[in-house]
């Protein structure tokens, strides 16, 4: 029985999607496939995915990587906790470390490994699922309000609605 509901797997080659779907078989119940990106907003507002599996070329004869980052901005934006790892044929070390940046849960070279591929998706699932310890979300929270504020901690009090003071003592904790 699959442990995993469901995965949407983006990519505009048809033998790449059949492939994805043999090897995601048996681990999600619903395996979901687009050959273009375009409708990806309007399924998601349709369709609850665990993950999304998203090809970094869309574009006849570009290989750089663009359309793959455009989509991992837009659906960061919109649907922030559904871990997305980006598959390309063309390994890059820079193109995997910017997709990284911008939010991917992993990067995946085509052709993968079945059995590494599967891992690197329960991971981020599994992840994304994790629930933080209440202490520790405040404490990132303020230190990204300090951040912001370039260790101006007036400012950064003023931002998160606390005294100086208070967040002081919250950041000595």
């Amino acid at each position: 029985m699959a442990k995993y509901k469901s995965i949407l797997a983006v990519d505009d080659n048809k033998a790449i999607l059949t492939a994805l779907q043999f090897c995601l078989e048996g681990t999600f119940e619903k395996i979901i496939t687009l050959e273009q990106p375009d409708n990806i907003l309007t399924l998601l507002a349709q369709e609850e995915v665990e993950a999304i599996l998203l090809d970094m070329n869309f574009s006849l004869g570009l290989n750089t990587g663009q359309d793959g980052i455009f989509w991992l901005q837009v659906l960061k934006r919109k649907h922030p906790n559904i871990p997305i790892i980006l598959l390309t044929a063309y390994a890059d070390v820079q193109l995997a470390v910017r997709g990284l940046k911008n939010g991917a849960a992993d990067f995946v070279v085509k052709p993968w490994d079945n059995d590494e591929l599967l891992r690197k998706i329960k991971d981020a699932i599994d992840k994304s699922n994790e629930v933080a310890p209440l202490e520790e979300v405040e404490a990132n929270h303020l230190q990204k309000a300090v951040d912001k504020t370039h260790g101006n901690l007036s400012q950064a009090a003023e931002m998160l609605g606390i005294s100086r003071q208070t967040l002081y003592n919250k950041l000595k904790k």
